[in-house]
């Protein structure tokens, strides 16, 4: 689905990554200003084979910061040109502190990018921390009890010494996603929902036993099924205005033990109670660069709850392109351009997106006014798959690709999530 024809610029986009996230990113780029990427990733990945307008570079030991830089400095040299402006881009916790931490460096080898510094990263990116933050600004949020795990051992405590405030079920997950990545455990998921003290026990248990540096929150349930689940993307620029704003509510997740929560299809809505809070928190510890928002709304009184920020733009970020606002327009506008307004730019189209099948998806809606709404946007042409990218990215091998993509999506939700579940 393209947003609008390409207005050629000489721009050249360096990514990290290999996920669809970054196909996206790279995907509105190519809309909007018709720019080549060069992906580099450690091996490499379905979203960027046979891609028409990305080299996907492998590059192994990309999880350690030196190596990173140095093979991001690779490529600023090897594509640098006169009048070329080059913009650095990921989609990943670990490597935007990476980025954070060699600014000059990297500014210095003649890249163009926004992330959070370093201390405003210390303060957000971590669950509690966010939680934190919402609280002095009244933002409301899940009731949490963090367990430092170590500090945990170190008190000669056990998992039976952990008390629980609120009533089972209960979600359990890492406070710093970057620190459960490395994490190795039987049963391990990207977040865990509990539904007896039994269960907890069993995994701190096992985070015990794995010897893990951080904080696992455990949380109180909001109840809801997946599509009370609410999504929103937010850019704050270098003049401190936040130019972005756009919002969807999930229609289903992913169900994979590694990709678990990561929304899987969005219809775009507009909540504006939502973005105020979201402009307050971003204003209020001088954020810059794009965010990501997961809240949910609260089936008994309707509140949206927020549960954590992402210090980077998110893995289902076509959807705000899709609905009318150009994600690369937003970072080129301030990052090289140096343009800010006081009024944020909003996507605004009805949209779905979604990187399954439409007749997949239609099994997980149990609400028939909310499958008939998701049908007639269908109808119209509101639907956007990130990978498909037709006029773009639209060979023969590619789109052979892509069906394979789609068809592997199928055989995940046929083995992990055969039919919906009530929230």
């Amino acid at each position: 689905m393209q947003v609008n024809g390409p207005q050629p610029r000489d721009i050249a986009v360096v990514a990290i990554g290999g996920d669809i996230g970054v196909y996206a990113m790279c995907r509105a780029f190519h809309e909007a200003f018709g720019a080549n990427s060069v992906v580099l990733s450690t091996v490499s990945t379905r979203p960027m084979e046979r891609s028409a307008f990305i080299e996907n570079v492998v590059a192994p030991g990309l999880a350690d910061d030196e190596t990173l830089i140095k093979a991001l400095e690779t490529q600023a040299e090897r594509l640098a040109k006169p009048g070329r402006q080059l913009v650095l881009l990921t989609n990943s916790d670990w490597h935007v502190h990476t980025i954070a931490a060699n600014r000059e460096r990297l500014e210095a080898a003649g890249y163009f990018f926004q992330y959070p510094t370093p201390e405003v990263l210390s303060e957000v990116s971590t669950k509690a921390g966010f939680a934190e933050v919402c609280s002095r600004l009244d933002i409301p949020t899940p009731g949490s009890v963090p367990v430092n795990i170590r500090e945990l051992v170190a008190g000669n405590g056990k998992p039976d010494d952990v008390a629980v405030p609120f009533a089972f079920p209960v979600i359990a997950k890492p406070s710093d996603s970057s620190q459960w990545q490395e994490l190795s455990f039987s049963g391990k998921q990207k977040i865990h929902t509990l539904n007896n003290r039994q269960e907890l026990d069993e995994l701190l248990g096992k985070l015990i036993e794995a010897n893990y540096p951080g904080v696992l929150l455990v949380q109180e349930y909001i109840p809801g099924d997946e599509t009370q689940q609410r999504s929103m993307t937010a850019y704050r620029d270098s003049a401190g205005n936040v130019t972005l704003l756009a919002s969807g509510r999930v229609l289903l997740e992913e169900h994979t033990p590694g990709t678990l929560g990561i929304p899987a299809a969005i219809l775009t809505e507009p909540y504006e109670d939502a973005f105020e809070a979201a402009t307050r928190f971003l204003n209020e510890v001088g954020y810059t660069g794009f965010a990501n928002f997961d809240f949910k709304r609260d089936s008994r009184d309707g509140r949206h709850v927020f549960f954590e920020v992402n210090p980077r733009i998110g893995r289902n970020n076509y959807y705000v392109t899709a609905a009318g606002a150009n994600t690369a327009e937003v970072l080129v506008a301030d990052v090289i351009d140096g343009a800010t307004t006081e009024v944020p730019r909003r996507a605004d189209k009805e949209v779905l997106y979604t990187v399954i099948p439409f007749n997949l998806l239609q099994r997980y809606i149990v609400d028939p006014e909310l499958l008939a709404r998701l049908k007639k946007v269908v109808a119209r042409g509101g639907l956007a798959n990130p990978l498909k990218y037709k006029g773009g990215d639209s060979g023969l091998w590619r789109r052979l690709i892509v069906a394979g993509i789609s068809l592997a999506y199928r055989r995940k939700y046929h083995q992990f999530y055969p039919k919906p579940l009530d929230g």
